[in-house]
């Protein structure tokens, strides 16, 4: 006769078995597929605002999406997605719509990556992001800061009236490199464009100035304009600066019955003839001449 276990208890087994089996579907692969399934979000509407397109999802999430998006991820009323597949959209709508802003900041003119940066930040565009967007344009030769830097000296060097010392200045305030910018000035000549402002320059003042006041000017304004002094120097030996008496004559009459009221204001004899001779002084006449009209004017 077989010994009973008085401790055993059949419903008490049949419960553990139960347990066990319960656990085995949780872990079995159908089961998980299952949970997985049930964590999946349904887009439920899909809707195009201007530029972009309104997405909702049924956990009452909406965001905002790129049509680049919309296509790359095939997306469409009623279609599932996952917590990670919704993020990755995330992202690459935030790269998307970086780009496309980019782009249209760049249909206008052409920037630096630095330009373009700001702008991205400026529209709230994360760092992260911005960089992704700068790396894509450049690999897209939409940005190129060597070749930006080439041509818009080229085209000074060639055609305009800015120097080197203007032109590294301003290729600095667009953010490019002072690398880029000391190597693309370095390698271009702008002795011929120096000789060709100071040229126009030289017809604008040469009949407003005499020579010396003349010789003057032409210095100041190509200073100003970024040249270098020994292109300076070389362009205004080059050029026909000859003394005409009878033009600088009529000048410093000129500049003599312009200011003569002024000064015989609040002056007379001696202190009028020094208000005088300091003024046409500074206009760049020759004390002599100075002297000889003054004692027409019997001063």
């Amino acid at each position: 006769m077989t010994a009973v276990n008085p401790s055993f208890n059949p419903h008490q087994q049949e419960s553990k078995q139960r347990l066990f089996f319960l656990l085995s579907l949780r872990l079995s692969p159908v089961f998980s597929s299952h949970l997985y399934y049930n964590e999946c979000m349904k887009i439920t509407k899909l809707e195009k605002k201007k530029r972009l397109y309104l997405l909702e999802l049924d956990s009452s999430e909406t965001l905002y999406i790129t049509e680049d998006t919309l296509v790359r991820f095939f997306l469409s009323k009623g279609k599932s997605l996952t917590e990670s597949e919704l993020a990755e959209i995330r992202q690459f709508s935030q790269f998307s719509y970086g780009k496309n802003l980019a782009l249209y900041h760049l249909s206008f003119a052409r920037r630096s990556q630095k330009q373009v940066q700001d702008y991205l930040m400026q529209h709230d565009i994360d760092q992260a992001t911005s960089q992704a967007v700068i790396a894509s344009l450049i690999q897209e030769e939409w940005l190129n800061d060597r070749q930006l830097a080439k041509d818009i000296v080229h085209q000074q060097a060639t055609g305009g009236d800015k120097g080197p010392f203007y032109l590294k200045q301003k290729l600095g305030q667009k953010g490019i490199a002072k690398a880029i910018i000391a190597e693309v000035l370095d390698q271009t000549d702008f002795t011929e464009a120096c000789l060709a402002t100071a040229e126009k320059l030289c017809k604008k003042y040469e009949k407003k100035l005499p020579q010396k006041a003349l010789e003057t000017k032409l210095y100041q304004q190509l200073s100003q304009r970024g040249y270098a002094a020994r292109d300076i120097q070389t362009a205004l030996a080059k050029l026909p600066l000859t003394s005409d008496p009878d033009q600088e004559t009529d000048l410093l009459f000129r500049e003599i019955d312009k200011v003569f009221d002024r000064y015989a204001r609040k002056n007379e004899g001696y202190a009028l003839k020094q208000k005088l001779t300091n003024h046409l002084a500074r206009k760049g006449f020759t004390f002599d001449a100075i002297h000889q009209a003054l004692r027409e004017y019997d001063i």
